[in-house]
């Protein structure tokens, strides 16, 4: 099996909200030929009446069908209403939530284990069956009101920025391993090697979202070949049928190109695996959407700005320059782009600041955010920062015409509108919150 199958075929069983329901029912139709096979070796039976028991059954698997059919109309319905609220973007999230697959996966088995029950009352309540059946049932009882608590926590704002914020720290950790206190390697070769002009240029087949690559794979082809190989399009960028896809540089023969197309993987919409700016586009997007004239949810853009912030915080503390891989030999042999530090700034704060401009809560926490940045990362990364800041203000000069209520944008608040002050991690209050409040 190749890197690209494994890809989708991992990618969709991580999607897909059929599977384990399904091996449930599997599961549950082996168990009961088993424990049916013991019941008939060891001559067990209840004293109950058979047809008490087959009432009691089929009114429980009727029930059990009826309790499957509403909790997937109900998560539908529930998924469609946050997408509204929220963002498109966290649909396949949602349907990727573990316990949801594990609680559907309880009531097929239920179902299907009571129903198989059913149909082997004869002669007698075999015992060990019919406990399972019951108690599998009151069991998804259970877990039905738990998964109900569950989603009404999940798809409310906080708690989905909050877990659109647990991945993408996830993915930043992979993409982005070394921090700013490691060692930088010194690149010489990466320019020397693109001076040149490519030797083959490998166009895209079919038109698609670039979701992730096999940097393993590639590099290996690219030693084989003893070429390198530069990935044009990057993580979460449109690729239109025929654009470039690979460009190869080196004087003997390129890799396959098959095996190339085996090592890269091109789908619908864009992922969490290898795509950290796609993370702070969920978060902007669900801000956005709260800052709209149709919802105007500020405090929802507010809650986003502080998911942000930690990424921003986390991000800006590593090394973001690892776009090239080098063999044991330290020859480069796979160029890929990533986003820099610029770029997912822009990305987390523009947005934001243009729809927020009216709003003195997002104005007084993106200050907030931006000056925390500011003490907290390393002085290489505070230029953009700075940038931001600047334009913050003059949006508030722009939108707030009243001196009093302009004083209050220019002050910054964790909270938006309602927290005191702004510590840094000294413990002590940032000085541009000092200067402002004196000055009111």
């Amino acid at each position: 099996m190749t890197w690209l199958q494994r890809y989708r075929l991992a990618d969709y069983i991580r999607r897909s909200l059929w599977i384990l329901p399904v091996c449930g029912m599997v599961v549950a139709l082996g168990a009961v030929r088993f424990l049916h096979w013991v019941e008939a070796a060891m001559a067990w039976k209840l004293p109950l009446d058979p047809s008490t028991t087959v009432t009691l059954l089929g009114a429980l698997s009727s029930s059990m069908f009826t309790l499957i059919v509403f909790v997937c109309s109900a998560l539908l319905i529930t998924v469609q209403l946050a997408s509204a609220q929220l963002t498109p973007r966290i649909i396949g999230l949602v349907l990727q939530n573990r316990f949801t697959k594990l609680s559907l996966t309880l009531f097929v088995f239920a179902f299907t284990f009571a129903l198989a029950t059913l149909v082997r009352i004869k002669g007698g309540v075999p015992p060990l069956t019919t406990y399972v059946a019951v108690y599998s049932c009151l069991a998804s009882l259970g877990v039905f009101f738990y998964l109900v608590d569950h989603i009404c926590i999940s798809l409310r704002p906080s708690g989905a920025l909050g877990f659109v914020a647990r991945l993408g720290r996830e993915v930043i950790e992979n993409v982005y391993p070394r921090r700013l206190s490691a060692a930088q390697d010194a690149t010489p070769q990466r320019a020397k090697v693109m001076d040149g002009e490519p030797c083959w240029t490998i166009p895209n087949l079919k038109e698609g979202v670039v979701l992730a690559f096999d940097m393993e794979g590639l590099v290996a082809l690219a030693q084989r070949a003893n070429c390198m190989i530069v990935i044009v399009p990057q993580v979460g960028d449109f690729v239109a049928a025929d654009q470039p896809l690979f460009r190869i540089f080196g004087s003997g023969a390129p890799p396959s190109a098959a095996l190339l197309y085996e090592s890269l993987a091109v789908g619908a919409e864009r992922t969490l695996q290898q795509d950290p700016s796609f993370t702070f586009r969920i978060l902007v997007d669900i801000a956005s959407k709260g800052l709209s004239a149709a919802i105007n949810d500020p405090t929802t853009a507010v809650l986003a700005i502080d998911q942000i912030q930690h990424l921003l915080r986390q991000i800006g503390s590593r090394h973001l320059n690892e776009s090239q891989v080098r063999d044991g030999q330290g020859s480069v042999r796979l160029l890929y782009r990533t986003p820099d530090w610029e770029d997912f700034v822009y990305l987390a704060v523009t947005e934001i600041r243009q729809f927020g401009g009216t709003s003195i809560q997002v104005a007084r926490r993106l200050r907030a955010m931006l000056e925390d940045l500011i003490q907290t990362l390393p002085p290489e990364r505070t230029a953009v920062l700075q940038l931001q800041l600047r334009l913050l203000e003059r949006s508030a000069k722009r939108f707030f015409e009243d001196p009093e209520d302009r004083a209050m944008a220019d002050l910054s608040d964790s909270q938006g509108v309602g927290g005191r002050e702004v510590f840094n991690d000294k413990g002590t209050e940032l000085p541009s919150v000092q200067s402002t409040t004196s000055t009111i």
